[in-house]
């Protein structure tokens, strides 16, 4: 009889202990099924970025030195960079040195590059979207190290760098289309308080 209440009360322990070790084994297997899951995920999502960037290498050019670079020579290899890049033949664009600056140890050589789609009852076209590039020569760095370049498009504040990302069209289209969308606007505005 007595050994009968040990098990009892054995028992009547066990389960004012909280989880059982069953318990928590089945938590373990979940964590490590969804950690397991996420790895899966992210291993497929790299395979796939791969296989696209074989197929379509990021395209860039060589770029001249500190030492040969002049303005028209920096604006000459952004018009060779932007010839790699894909877009539909519809598209123009004109490539003006802006500005340089001078900044501590350094000058920044500002470009911008217009595009837009002229046609041909509008030869002129009403909108254009830009795309800026930056050229920073470092003046503590020796005149055999290639030149710096940047580049951001308008209305965006993502920065670019040759060689590291897809040029992708859509962006020069969302700036058109954003432009003309708020040209409209204000002339209904205009419109409607006469």
């Amino acid at each position: 009889m007595n050994v009968t209440k040990n098990v009892k009360f054995q028992k009547e322990v066990d389960v004012d202990k909280g989880p059982t070790s069953q318990m928590m084994d089945t938590e373990d297997t979940q964590n490590v099924t969804e950690l397991a899951l996420a790895l899966a995920k992210n291993a497929i999502a790299a395979a796939i970025k791969s296989m696209e960037e074989a197929e379509n290498p990021i395209k860039n050019i060589d770029w001249i030195t500190q030492g040969e670079f002049t303005e028209e020579r920096g604006r000459k290899q952004i018009e060779e960079f932007i010839s790699n890049w894909e877009y539909q033949g519809r598209w123009l664009h004109y490539t003006e040195f802006l500005k340089r600056e001078d900044v501590i140890h350094s000058f920044h050589y500002i470009y911008c590059v217009h595009w837009s789609i002229p046609t041909a009852r509008r030869p002129i076209a009403r909108t254009t979207a830009s795309v800026y590039f930056t050229i920073k020569i470092n003046t503590n760095k020796p005149p055999d190290t290639p030149i710096d370049v940047s580049y951001v498009f308008e209305s965006h504040s993502c920065v670019h760098r040759p060689g590291m990302t897809h040029f992708q069209e859509k962006h020069l289209r969302d700036i058109i289309e954003a432009k003309y969308i708020l040209m409209n606007s204000n002339i209904f505005q205009f419109n409607s308080v006469r």
